[in-house]
């Protein structure tokens, strides 16, 4: 009934975001609404870091950088059209630029529209928008209006492009100081392009990124799938567990990378592409999880099952896949403008609490099964939880300090100025848990000898969950009809070829 729950809730959830229009590099405006800001009115039109042109390209090239204004429109409602309206702006700005708007008299507070005080200086006129010629950019702010005649509930925006010769993060703001326009509604289309294409500024770079990352899988897959089919007859259930993680992780690269070049080619998301490469990797990371706890607490390795715990973790897992899904599909689904941390606190921290007793319970399992293995002397399992461990204590240390920089440069970039090194922040995240599955890959590599790491019979004949004091009696030094020799350990071993180390691990356990 809970896994039934889960599953409702997620197809309500991707039905309600494939019903919505999704935004692009196009941005596009469906009767959007203007919001009151201090003393105007406002409508965020987007923002988006752009790269300048090529020197070499002319206007008509298709190399340039603009941003194109196409069948604007502002609509009111009929029985408030008896009036003719102050001017609706569009105003276009840099970053660099942004103390360039706005103003304020004697000190006081700072507003966008001309108030009576700073009219009386002569600074600007009364109803208008306040602003300043750049020091940088000769031209910018560059600021369009159109107003509304008497009796009409339209008004044209005229179309215009408007070409980008300097690299920067730009901002698109509608704005109107009339109080008597309270309910005006924006349509319409804006185009913003990057020399290289359609791709926002930071976005730019993943696409490149995710490539990369498709040869890194591929790669991966081609050294363990070879050593999975040479083999085959030794393979544990973990490392088919691994091998899905793998297959996931290649599809996840492959679906983004596509995702981006198509939105690279035509200016609009896909929406289904960019949903099912959230998906791949929810799966994967849920799956990954999920492995690297059922490892931890000794599944497939010394112990044949997880008991009682099974449903725990499997309810730890849906509830960690459902959390991270809704994250992902609310920042990556119709994401357009450059705009970072688009994801509220109410879907962060879910996963963040979920990934923290994650990595509570794993370590807390190694720990316990650390113990009993150097107990009962198992020295080849012993040494590879060790390297495990150390592994995944890298991770967490390298994980925890890659947050506390996040969160630093986040918070240092409140007007998104860094931008073009803004893409290393989810491109960390993916090559820090790939580097974890090559460290995994490389431990638990399919071998004539893997199934000296897997659960066996003779763990069986003592209680592995029983109290270790059991195991460190120590065994008679008379021979008996239970010790078996060497010769009987290798034929139980059906042929592979052990080392003396874990001829002398056999004897011990």
């Amino acid at each position: 009934m809970l896994r039934l729950n889960y599953l409702v809730i997620f197809l309500l959830l991707a039905v309600v975001l494939l019903s919505v229009r999704i935004e692009a590099s196009i941005h596009e405006y469906f009767g959007e609404s203007f919001g009151s800001k201090g003393n105007a009115f406002v409508l965020h039109g987007g923002s988006e870091g752009i790269y300048s042109s090529a020197p070499s390209r002319n206007e008509s090239s298709s190399g340039d950088s603009f941003i194109r204004f196409e069948k604007i429109m502002f609509r009111r409602p009929e029985e408030l059209s008896n009036f003719s309206s102050g001017p609706i702006h569009a105003i276009l700005f840099e970053v660099d630029d942004r103390e360039m708007i706005g103003g304020s008299a004697y000190g006081g507070q700072r507003a966008v529209c001309c108030t009576a005080d700073l009219a009386k200086l002569g600074v600007c006129k009364q109803g208008q928008i306040i602003y300043r010629p750049s020091t940088n950019s000769p031209g910018w702010p560059q600021v369009y209006e159109t107003s509304f005649d008497v009796d009409k509930a339209e008004t044209i925006l005229q179309p215009r492009s408007i070409q980008i010769t300097k690299t920067g993060m730009y901002n698109l703001y509608f704005i109107h100081c009339d109080s008597n326009l309270k309910e005006i509604f924006l349509e319409g289309e804006t185009i913003w392009k990057n020399p290289t294409g359609y791709l926002p500024g930071r976005m730019a770079p993943l696409m490149n990124f995710y490539g990369f990352m498709s040869l890194a899988f591929v790669v991966l897959g081609i050294f363990w799938f070879s050593q999975y089919a040479r083999f085959w007859r030794e393979v544990l259930p973990l490392q088919n567990c691994i091998s899905l993680v793998i297959t996931l992780g290649m599809f996840e690269m492959a679906l983004w990378y596509f995702d981006y070049a198509k939105f690279n080619e035509t200016g609009i998301r896909p929406t289904g592409i960019t949903v099912w490469a959230v998906s791949f990797g929810t799966v994967k990371r849920t799956i990954s999880r999920l492995i690297i706890l059922m490892v931890s607490m000794g599944y497939g390795v010394v112990r044949p099952t997880l008991g009682g715990l099974t449903s725990k973790v499997l309810m730890l897992g849906a509830t960690f896949f459902v959390a991270s899904e809704v994250l992902e599909l609310v920042e990556n689904v119709g994401a357009v403008s450059d705009l970072s941390g688009k994801a509220i606190l109410f879907f962060v921290l879910p996963v963040a609490i979920l990934d923290a007793f994650f990595i509570l319970w794993i370590f807390n399992s190694l720990s316990s099964t650390l113990n009993k293995l150097q107990a009962r002397r198992m020295t080849a399992k012993l040494d590879i939880y060790r390297k495990f461990t150390n592994a995944l204590a890298v991770t967490v240390i390298v994980s925890v300090g890659w947050t506390c920089y996040e969160i630093y440069f986040k918070s240092n970039d409140v007007y998104n100025e860094q931008w073009q090194n803004a893409w290393i922040i989810p491109a960390f995240w993916q090559v820090l848990s790939f580097s974890l599955l090559c460290v995994i890959c490389a431990l638990w590599a399919p071998s004539q000898n893997s199934m000296r790491y897997a659960y066996s019979s003779e763990d069986a004949s003592e209680d592995f969950d029983g109290e270790d004091t059991l195991t460190l009696i120590k065994p008679s030094s008379l021979p008996s009809k239970d010790v078996r020799i060497p010769s009987e350990l290798r034929s139980v071993e059906s042929g592979n070829c052990l080392s003396h180390g874990d001829n002398e691990e056999d004897k011990t356990e």
